[in-house]
């Protein structure tokens, strides 16, 4: 709370750190993208916001900059190309986009179309994300990695892609599925891609750390490992076994986590080499992290490597080990999706109102026969100073809680205790001034801010669009659009507009904490406040629920365009959930509502308790909230 670090534009929202160069605010204040890094314009997301809101787009919305996408893609690539040339290795980088980490059929369009130089292609988990993969990725040269548990029909729409020429690895995850496979193969006949997944002893870390070790819920251990290929032999299949793979977790924040698991990988794959297992891939599954607060750190929400030492780790440790057991180097896979779609997308929401602790309207002026906490309380707040602050604060804190037990035994009026709440909370406010002049802050203080912080209510829902915020507590930046030129002066937290108390955000990021209880935003004016919520691309998107029937959010996909003059185009409007279809969607029937609601209305006006003219204008009302935007309007 001291004021001795001096202000600058990103001192509180980190964007120079959290952004890996797609964000940045400019000099007049204004957060802008950049969304392919190089030789595209700026965009302002506060003309962005502009236009959607010309265009009858309403918030909250997500904005989408496939640039982004494209970007990380080939970033992803080139990485492993590279590193691959730098260490001398024969094998290839042949990755996959995990369909899981975000569904959207334009999302996984694009990602397709920018893989195409790189032969990149689609990993799925069940038989939907299936059908997708076998409908889009068209690519010959590229793999569709097939994981999750599967059934009869699963394994034949393998099959089928594989009938069509596609590059279908069917990896093993269970013992059971070997039998199944086998079924299958001899009903269709045609051999297919077999990839076995192991489950490693190495352990992850974070949220995710259940992926790996003896209880990871995916895999086979060495023993399954040989009597899954000793299965496969006796039916002439073993030598379709081409991919080994495991995973070790989501979010690795720690390369050295990789490194222990490339190792003891590497030498399982190098053994089933040796025993004549025609083994062409190595798929390390995902991990790879996105720095959420910026701090390039071990912390579950940032990451301690670059995409290029993530890399080279694997290229390096892989090789080594392959050498050394005098095996053939494999093509690698990786199965990145948190690091080719975070990024890419954000949530625009407005600031609705503001939520204080306190009031100041309720007057607190002496009055005669008026009970002693009163009177004690007000002359502790005009004896207030630099000097005994921390003791009035003691002794103010002493006098709330007399009153609180004051009043549960009747002793005291609804409008003493009134007295008493207005003048804490405005002594508390006076001691947070105070103490911007302290050098030395008191523990019991060093909270205060936190404790007065206002509550900015915005136009979205946590459970809708930022699920892991609620669900993990995972950090995701937060910053406004504009006025960044401006120092923000009010000690804020962030609460949703659904009905449930934990629809809030409860950490934040900020120049000196990465899970701050609060966050520093403007004081809110005449003027619309947006705030946009950052690196949402993976998950996020997809896992929203229907808390509050609120449905899926209105999107923008944008364009950079150095010809337009904004610097930027729309080039979709995807429009989100309505009343209706979200209520569609829990069973409910509109038309049989909206007839409902028709005759009650019309037996009011039969009764003459509304007027025939009155009674078809809330009709027409009922109906067309049938038809809006389930979020607030503006």
């Amino acid at each position: 709370m001291s004021n001795d670090t001096e202000w600058y534009p990103d001192k509180y929202y980190n964007v120079s750190r959290w952004s890996d160069g797609y964000f940045a605010i400019n000099e007049s204040g204004s957060l802008i993208a950049t969304p392919s890094q190089v030789n595209k314009p700026p965009i302002a997301l506060d003309d962005v916001v502009k236009e959607m809101v010309s265009q009858n787009i309403e918030l909250p919305a997500v904005i989408r900059f496939h640039d982004i996408l494209r970007s990380q893609v080939e970033i992803l690539n080139k990485s492993f190309e590279n590193v691959i040339e730098e260490y001398n290795y024969e094998g290839r980088f042949t990755g996959v986009f995990p369909i899981k980490v975000n569904q959207m059929r334009e999302v996984v369009e694009e990602i397709i179309d920018a893989g195409k130089p790189f032969d990149y292609g689609l990993e799925a988990g069940s038989k939907p994300e299936l059908i997708a993969a076998l409908a889009y990725n068209d690519n010959r040269d590229s793999l569709t990695v097939l994981n999750g548990y599967k059934d009869h029909d699963y394994l034949k729409l393998a099959l089928i892609g594989t009938k069509m020429g596609r590059k279908m690895i069917i990896v093993i995850e269970n013992v059971s599925e070997v039998q199944a496979l086998i079924e299958v193969v001899s009903e269709m006949k045609i051999k297919p891609m077999i990839g076995l997944r192991a489950k490693l002893s190495a352990k992850s870390q974070g949220k995710w750390a259940s992926s790996s070790g003896d209880r990871a819920k995916f895999g086979l251990n060495v023993p399954e490992i040989l009597a899954a290929i000793k299965m496969f032999k006796q039916h002439g299949l073993h030598d379709c076994i081409k991919l080994f793979h495991f995973h070790i977790g989501s979010q690795i924040s720690d390369v050295r986590v990789f490194k222990d698991a490339i190792s003891e990988g590497a030498r399982i794959y190098s053994k089933l080499s040796k025993m004549g297992i025609p083994l062409e891939y190595f798929d390390v599954g995902g991990g790879l992290a996105i720095d959420y607060d910026g701090s390039s750190s071990k912390n579950d929400s940032s990451r301690n490597y670059t995409v290029h030492e993530y890399a080279a780790d694997i290229v390096s440790s892989l090789k080594g080990i392959c050498e050394e057991e005098g095996v053939q180097h494999p093509n690698l896979v990786s199965e990145s999706g948190r690091f080719i779609t975070a990024h890419h997308s954000c949530v625009v929401t407005q600031v609705m109102d503001e939520i204080t602790p306190y009031s100041d309207t309720f007057d607190t002026s002496a009055m005669d026969s008026e009970h002693s906490i009163v009177k004690n309380i007000r002359d502790a707040e005009a004896s207030l100073n630099s000097d005994n602050f921390q003791e009035i604060y003691n002794d103010t804190c002493g006098y709330r809680e007399d009153c609180y037990n004051a009043f549960k035994l009747g002793i005291l009026e609804l409008e003493e205790r009134a007295k008493i709440e207005t003048i804490y909370w405005r002594v508390l406010r006076k001691i947070s001034q105070i103490l911007k002049n302290q050098d030395v802050i008191p523990e019991e203080l060093q909270t205060l801010d936190d404790l007065l912080a206002k509550q900015y209510l915005c136009n979205f829902s946590v459970f809708q669009s930022a699920a892991d915020v609620w669900a993990i507590g995972q950090v995701l930046p937060i910053v406004p659009l504009s006025r960044l030129s401006e120092e923000p002066t009010e000690t804020c937290s962030l609460v949703d507009i659904t009905c449930d108390s934990d629809g809030k955000i409860r950490q934040y990021i900020d120049y000196e904490d990465i899970s701050s209880p609060s966050i520093k935003l403007h004081k809110l004016d005449k003027n619309p406040y947006y705030l946009g919520l950052f690196l949402t691309g993976a998950y996020q998107d997809v896992m929203g629920d229907m808390h509050n029937l609120f449905g899926r959010l209105n999107e923008v996909h944008v364009f950079s365009d150095s010809e337009d003059e904004s610097n930027f185009y729309i080039e979709e409007v995807i429009t989100g959930n309505t009343a209706e279809n979200v209520l569609s969607t829990m069973q409910y029937n509109p038309d049989y509502m909206a007839s409902k609601v028709k005759r009650n209305i019309d037996k009011q006006i039969k009764a003459g308790k509304i007027a025939a003219r009155e009674g078809v204008r809330l009709n027409d009302f009922y109906e067309n909230c049938l038809k809006s935007y389930t979020y607030l309007k503006v």
